[in-house]
């Protein structure tokens, strides 16, 4: 069996000219030579592209690699990952059903479970998945589907994919935070495991997009939410994509043992409270990542002692780059309650432990001893000011 970087760099090839890079197919729409033929793909007798909203080449090739790195039997991109999370939610429910939410969720993910869904009829949720009594008591006879991350973006909270698993609704993972090679929820019993694309799968803060995978009958379904919602990926941003991709691997050994360390030098700073990180024996679920993550990765929270004191960190800081998003080679920090998470209520957000003096860091490839330097320093001013 092939090793995950061999995969990676190889899986997916769609090359009738045997190109070593794959072309981008930056079109919208295709030619036919008789109606015939066209019919045929529209009714599923032979594969083929009629219009790029609903598939595309380039677009394809980046799917069949993400189903094989996932180990699912098919997937489906979309053009963001919120548009990826949204075709999966409506692929599942109807007015009347129930969703199950862990309430460690993006911000955006909470505005589509606590506004939009409501409006069509769907209630939701919002419990700790890591307490499995909570979870039995919010079971319903119309619970269609259970959604989570874990890591949770930003607390670092981890859910046991396994345990979850078990239960009868569909159960449904966003893996940003790990990408398919430090976890797999499909191999730990999940149905859907979903990708922000545009995170650590591109790895180079210049494109966006989603990702679904899952067997099939489920995929089919995504795809005729994306036909008539139209999110679609466009075919530079899979070309990307599948560039971003072939270094995955390298690049997440380098975020992770990165990480590692820059999250020791935290835990050891005077003006820091208190350090989310999974490879840290602290972490109070550490053996739980030791048992379903491949790697720690590249996600850090930690808080400072004050909201004064955590924007004085990011404003002083000199190398790392204060920016939403994740998964760049750069090290990028940013400041949960009041731009990641700011759709989150105040009152929730105290109670989700999103609290004003929180900080979060997605940890770059570059040079581990630059990154604590400049953390170094900025804290160093933080507790003098």
């Amino acid at each position: 069996m092939k090793g995950f970087t061999t995969k990676a760099v190889h899986a997916g090839r769609y090359t009738p000219a045997k190109g070593v890079v794959p072309p981008i197919y930056q079109t919208a729409t295709y030619a036919f030579d008789t109606p015939k033929e066209m019919q045929d793909i529209f009714e599923g007798r032979s594969a083929g592209f009629v219009y790029s909203r609903v598939g595309n080449p380039t677009q394809k090739i980046f799917e069949e690699k993400m189903a094989v790195l996932e180990g699912g039997e098919s997937a489906k991109a979309f053009a963001s990952g919120m548009g990826a999370i949204s075709a999966a939610i409506l692929s599942v429910v109807r007015a009347g059903d129930h969703i199950i939410s862990d309430r460690f969720i993006y911000g955006s993910t909470y505005d589509l479970f606590t506004e939009m869904l409501p409006r069509l009829g769907v209630s939701v949720s919002m419990i700790d998945l890591s307490d499995i009594d909570e979870l039995e008591e919010s079971l319903q006879e119309n619970t269609r589907l259970i959604f989570y991350e874990t890591p949770s973006n930003p607390t670092m909270k981890l859910v046991d994919i396994k345990k979850i698993s078990e239960y009868h609704p569909i159960t449904m993972v966003d893996n940003t935070y790990m990408t398919p090679y430090l976890q797999n929820p499909l191999e730990l019993g999940s149905d859907v495991v979903i990708h922000s694309a545009t995170k650590y799968i591109s790895g180079h803060c210049d494109t966006l997009g989603g990702v679904i995978v899952s067997d099939a009958e489920f995929i089919e379904r995504t795809h005729q939410v994306l036909k008539d919602f139209g999110a679609a990926m466009s075919p530079f941003n899979a070309w990307l994509l599948l560039r971003g991709i072939k270094t995955l691997a390298l690049r997440m050994d380098r975020h992770s043992s990165n990480a590692m360390k820059v999250a020791e030098f935290l835990e050891g700073h005077p003006a820091v409270r208190r350090v989310y990180y999974p490879g840290l024996k602290s972490h109070p679920q550490h053996r739980l990542a030791e048992r379903q993550m491949r790697g720690f990765g590249g996600m850090i929270a930690f808080e400072m002692q004050s909201y004064s004191e955590a924007e004085a960190l990011m404003r002083d800081l000199e190398l790392c780059t204060l920016a939403v998003s994740l998964g760049c080679v750069e090290t990028l920090i940013q400041h949960p309650a009041s731009m990641t998470h700011r759709a989150v209520p105040e009152e929730r957000r105290e109670s989700l432990g999103l609290r004003d003096e929180l900080v979060r860091m997605s940890v770059g490839i570059e040079d581990v001893d630059d990154i604590i330097r400049d953390l170094s320093q900025a804290l160093d001013r933080s507790i003098a000011q």
